[in-house]
């Protein structure tokens, strides 16, 4: 069915919470495994319907931000939520407690119940109305960040819209695209402290209700870590900082040569070559009809694929006023597709988009096509991340497709990039540690918190008195900060797998292309650290592993920046 014809009706919640009540009985009551199974099957197919109505108002709220009923919709999710969450939690709760758990998790898997822990540790209805207030707060700031419109090149841009100028080879351009996102930024200063400080305390009261010191431990459960502690995160970032910072600020030495920038600055910082970085050729509906063609030859099961996501109209990637930023894939189990949202900006961010978010979708359509409880269809977003940020590597054969004569550079920034994000992306996970670690902080000392840290992770960095990124606020930027605490570090842990499958790649694609193919077809039946070994790969977490990685890679870029400057 096309994602336009998707009917649409809000759900009755009370019914739902009465429905979930009547499971709870039946569980508590049932006189053999499979009875529980049957209430377990009708409460999954029920949560699939509710999520889908979600997912359907969530979609159609961020493709239009001032749509008045798809707003009123989002509102109801975000107040009421919290509440139909907690009724399907006690259904969680008793399958917790049911004599027949090992019939149980023999039938669902050991994990499947090891997630549902997790899930109960995170809510209870002490919790209910600040979990509503949160979802109110983050939406308001998806509001305030979607309704930029920065006055430049004599237009209203959107902060994705701005993209293309902060990458251009004028230099003073780059200077100035940076100062007029940052002045918008700076313009809405007070809101965007006051939204964050709100977050903070009231994830903050949630943890404290729950029992937990501050939010740290209770943001690690709602990540649903399974099979690695805090302690292995920690460790993790300490080998960002000894082992892979000092091959990033060699590179980045010889990425300024490579420029020559001689005093580099935070505006030079994404900017590659000295002719300007490789941007797609064509226009987006050329490019979309280039990325058809990629996955059609890609192999069987992605040319099946992405002729389910054209038929259907699921993906909405074109920029345009009202739109929420940023990007994602995200499933309509009811109908077992997925949907991509993003915004084009006219560089290499949108061929990024058809391999990084595709790669999100291709493994929801693969785990749909497998009957597993809707609690397995999905790993944790660590693992999802991984399924997204291979698909990038793994596409290269085709990357011609879309820059042309200019492959090689979009090759090598791709790469640089790659693991240039390992400091950035650790860097925002410690600052979030910080910040939930002292609470009653004030927006300054956050702010400081943020300076001292990309003095650690990014020294090559010079701010030289730019608005809003020069006062140590460029995190406000970053939406997942806001949005989904924690989250960030799981695209590190993931781009740590995605470069060991661009390194295999370069040995012996069709071999890297049978373990992602593996890694995929894993689902959500095993743990993080499954899933990296399903693939072949080296945990994160175990030292020398980054160290190792960051050199491998570090060399690669060498060669190919040695290559290019003989052409």
């Amino acid at each position: 069915m096309k994602f336009s014809e998707m009917p649409y009706e809000r759900p009755d919640l009370e019914a739902a919470k009465a429905q979930c009540a009547a499971l709870c009985g039946r569980i508590a009551e049932a006189q053999s495994a499979e009875a529980v199974l049957a209430a377990a099957r009708e409460f999954d197919e029920m949560s699939r319907h509710i999520s889908t109505l979600a997912t359907l108002a969530e979609v159609r709220h961020t493709i239009d931000t001032r749509d008045t009923f798809y707003q009123a919709e989002q509102d109801f999710f975000d107040a009421n939520g919290p509440a139909l969450g907690e009724a399907q939690l006690d259904v969680t709760r008793a399958l917790l407690a049911s004599p027949f758990r090992p019939q149980l998790e023999q039938a669902l898997g050991t994990l499947a119940f090891q997630k549902m822990e997790v899930d109960v540790k995170a809510s209870s209805p002490a919790v209910l109305d600040l979990m509503a207030g949160e979802n109110a707060l983050v939406t308001a700031y998806d509001k305030l960040y979607a309704s930029a419109q920065i006055e430049f090149d004599g237009k209203k841009n959107t902060v994705s819209q701005m993209g293309p100028y902060k990458q251009s080879p004028d230099r003073a351009v780059r200077k100035a695209a940076y100062e007029a996102e940052g002045a918008w930024f700076d313009a809405h200063r007070a809101e965007l402290d006051e939204l964050y400080d709100k977050l903070v305390k009231n994830r903050t009261a949630q943890a404290k209700a729950l029992g937990y010191e501050n939010y740290i431990p209770l943001g690690a459960i709602r990540m649903q870590r399974v099979g690695y502690t805090l302690a292995d995160m920690a460790a993790y970032r300490e080998q960002i900082k000894r082992d892979v910072v000092p091959v990033v600020a060699k590179l980045k030495a010889i990425q300024y040569a490579r420029t020559g920038t001689a005093d580099p600055k935070f505006y030079d910082d994404m900017f590659f070559f000295a002719d300007g970085n490789a941007a797609p050729h064509g226009t987006p509906e050329e490019i979309l009809a280039a990325g058809k063609a990629m996955y059609h030859e890609l192999s069987s099961e992605t040319a099946g694929f992405i002729d389910l996501m054209f038929e259907n109209e699921l993906f909405d990637v074109l920029s345009k006023e009202g739109k929420a930023p940023g990007g994602y894939c995200t499933g309509l189990p009811d109908y077992k597709v997925p949907f991509i949202f993003s915004n084009f900006n006219g560089t290499s961010d949108d061929v990024d988009v058809l391999t990084h978010e595709a790669g999100h979708a291709f493994a929801d359509y693969i785990a749909a096509q497998k009957e597993l409880p809707n609690i397995l269809r999905s790993p944790g977003l660590e693992s999802c991340e991984i399924h997204s940020m291979a698909m990038e590597f793994l596409t290269a054969r085709h990357h011609e497709k879309f820059f042309g004569a200019d492959t090689p550079k979009y090759e090598l920034s791709h790469a640089e990039d790659a693991l240039f994000f390992l400091p950035y992306g650790t860097m925002v996970d410690e600052f979030q540690h910080l910040v939930y670690a002292n609470p009653d902080w004030t927006p300054d000392e956050r702010n400081a918190a943020w300076a001292k840290l990309e003095g650690e992770y990014r020294p090559w960095l010079d701010f030289a008195g730019l608005p809003f990124y020069g006062r140590g606020a460029g995190w406000q930027r970053q939406i997942h900060i806001y949005e989904w605490p924690f989250y960030y570090i799981d695209y590190c842990l993931a781009q740590t797998v995605a470069l060991q499958f661009f390194t295999a790649s370069l040995r012996d694609w069709p071999d890297a292309w049978q373990r992602y193919l593996a890694l995929v077809n894993e689902a959500g039946c095993k743990a993080y650290p499954g899933l990296v070994a399903a693939a072949g790969f080296e945990s994160p977490f175990v030292p020398g592993t980054m160290k190792k990685l960051a050199e491998t890679v570090g060399a690669w870029v060498e060669a190919q920046n040695e290559k290019l400057a003989a052409r």
